[in-house]
């Protein structure tokens, strides 16, 4: 016994070992393995052989029958793998047991496959996007010719294929793509074994027939029809009994073949296709000639003709076509001028953008080495919160015009319902006004009895809900009460009004002197103006200012010996009884 694949064992193991919905794509990592070999070389050979005894390609063959839109990968590893099923059986020579190899696997791979076939075709006709559907058209497209490699392998698959319920159903189908690629499989099985529709039960091969048929005469697409015609030419040629069955079964197909599809680009497959079936009546191959020069001769006056119309035009078409072209070629050098000016526009906006953001982030520099560094966060909050303004202002600017534009629409047909509804509001209005005036009725009054009735539910409800009595000096202490109540309130509110405008006074006062504070200039760089300007205009508070200085001053003249005790006390604090003992109750500027 001859050593198998370590690749083969290694994935094999891993396969066993691993979940369900990862099998599927550990599987692919078989196509690097049969690749690694040449096609038909004894190496190729001893690697399917070691795939099939190591069960891989059931494995294969039982992943085609899952749902891939839940798996991973999806519907393109399921392509893949029909391609490397079909690649494993084909050239594989099973020792042990091929009777089961040729008997149950084979047809249950050819099964499956077609299995999967009937999935992505419906998938691609429910499938609306045009990217998915190329996707889906691709994955088809690959499992059929992994079909038609694997019974090209193996001919005696060709009658599974045909008599396999999955195959009627793709070939029954409206969709254009799709039945032209199932029409292609049976086309190459016809080429592999032409036989096999003798090897076919009656109802298969009448089916088949009579979808080619309502296929020729259902549609009118020149493609669907060669491939039918092509179809029906090759059991025509195969065998003369098929011949006679499609004479006697489908009576209208000559008419149907001559009338419809004559002229649509296949009329060689389609004259020897009309030849082999007029040779099975009597008489028909002179009748068949007649008319086919005929129409040989109604065709060469009809095209003599357009020729003629053609060449008398050909001066018009010749100045239509340099006008389309000088017209095409100067919108063409519009949209490109166009272009340039559009991108030498961005640039300059960009420019500018670039030198915008230059110019702010530079004055926030300067303001920057300006401002004290405890404002520096303050500063910062403030131009944050400014900024989120300013974009949420552009930002539901934005909003708003793009929904305008959206809703202009709508708003046209509301103003012209209001219009409408207007209108209509206001003759219904002059019509019920038109009506009233015609058919004016004095209002009916009241009787007797319905009189006494009122008076006496008005007499109830007075006795029921009594009315408070109040005296006359009640009434005048109450009111004085009331003028009372209400002068307090006028005058406690007029003084709150008084006390919030002095504290909003003394709050900007405060602002601004921070503020100059903030901005002042460094004493070797102060001037007599700057001076000028943190001076107090209250004689008052400059008179103490002057004096709490004097006192600093003093203090700091002082012997040692009349700071003892002070040691503890940082050098640019005054003790507070020495100031007090200077100065008495004269107020000290900057003191807490």
């Amino acid at each position: 016994w001859a050593t198998a694949d370590p690749r083969v064992l290694a994935l094999a193991a891993q396969v066993t070992e691993s979940k369900e919905q990862d099998i599927s794509l550990l599987l692919l990592k078989l196509k690097g393995i049969l690749n690694s070999a040449s096609l038909g070389s004894e190496e190729s050979k001893k690697i399917k052989q070691d795939i099939y005894d190591y069960d891989l390609t059931q494995y294969c063959m039982l992943v085609l029958r899952q749902d891939h839109s839940r798996l991973r990968g999806g519907w393109a590893t399921a392509a893949q793998l029909a391609e490397i099923l079909s690649h494993c059986c084909v050239g594989l020579e099973v020792k042990e047991d091929p009777e089961e190899f040729h008997n149950k696997f084979l047809p249950s791979a050819i099964d499956n496959l077609l299995f999967l076939g009937r999935r992505l075709q419906a998938r691609f006709i429910r499938t609306i996007k045009d990217e998915k559907k190329q996707d889906f058209l691709h994955w088809f497209q690959t499992v059929a010719d992994a079909i038609c490699w694997l019974f090209g392998g193996h001919i005696q698959l060709a009658a599974c294929v045909l008599q396999n319920d999955h195959f009627l159903q793709l070939l029954i189908t409206d969709d254009i793509e799709t039945a032209i690629i199932t029409m292609s499989i049976l086309h190459n099985i016809l080429r592999v074994n032409s036989s096999v529709l003798l090897q076919v039960d009656e109802e298969t091969l009448h089916s088949i027939l009579d979808e080619l048929v309502y296929k020729l005469s259902s549609t009118t697409n020149p493609v669907i029809g060669n491939a039918a015609t092509k179809l029906l030419l090759l059991v025509a040629k195969f065998c003369k009994q098929l011949v006679e069955l499609l004479t006697a079964r489908y009576k209208g197909l000559k008419g149907l073949l001559s009338k419809q599809w004559t002229g649509k680009g296949f009329d060689r497959d389609l004259g020897q296709l009309l030849d082999l079936l007029y040779l099975e009546q009597p008489n028909g191959k002179g009748e068949m000639q007649r008319q086919h020069q005929a129409a040989c001769i109604i065709q060469a006056t009809w095209r003599g003709f357009q020729t003629r119309k053609r060449l008398k035009k050909l001066p018009q078409a010749v100045t239509t076509l340099q006008r389309s072209f000088r017209a095409k070629r100067q919108q063409e050098l519009q949209h490109l001028k166009k272009q340039k000016e559009n991108e030498a526009l961005k640039l300059q906006m960009q420019l500018q953008r670039q030198r915008a953001m230059r110019l702010f982030h530079e004055r926030q520099l300067a303001v920057l080495e300006v401002i004290h560094a405890s404002q520096v966060n303050k500063y910062m909050e403030e131009m944050e919160g400014k900024s989120a303004l300013t974009i949420q202002r552009f930002w539901r600017g934005y909003r708003a015009r793009r929904n305008f534009h959206q809703q202009r629409q709508s708003l046209k047909e509301y103003k012209a319902a209001v219009a409408i509804q207007r209108a209509a509001c206001k003759f219904l209005e002059k019509r019920r006004r038109r009506r009233l005036l015609s058919h004016w009725k004095d209002p009916k009054g009241l009787t007797d009895e319905q009189r006494l009735a009122l008076q006496q539910k008005v007499d109830d409800y007075i006795k029921l809900h009594p009315a408070s009595q109040m005296s006359e000096e009640m009434s005048k202490e109450l009111h004085v009460q009331a003028q009372e109540k209400l002068a307090q309130f006028l005058l406690s509110s007029r003084l709150d009004q008084r006390a919030a405008q002095r504290r909003e006074t003394l709050l900007a006062q405060v602002n601004t002197n921070v503020e100059l504070l903030m901005n002042a200039p460094g004493l070797a760089e102060a001037t007599e103006k700057d001076l000028d300007v943190f001076m107090s205009r209250s004689v008052l508070v400059a008179t103490k200012a002057r004096q709490s200085h004097n006192a600093m001053l003093k203090y700091t003249r002082w012997p040692w010996w009349k700071k003892l005790g002070d040691e503890f006390v940082e050098d640019d604090v005054i003790p507070d009884d020495a100031l007090n003992a200077e100065l008495g109750t004269v107020f000290i500027g900057g003191n807490k």
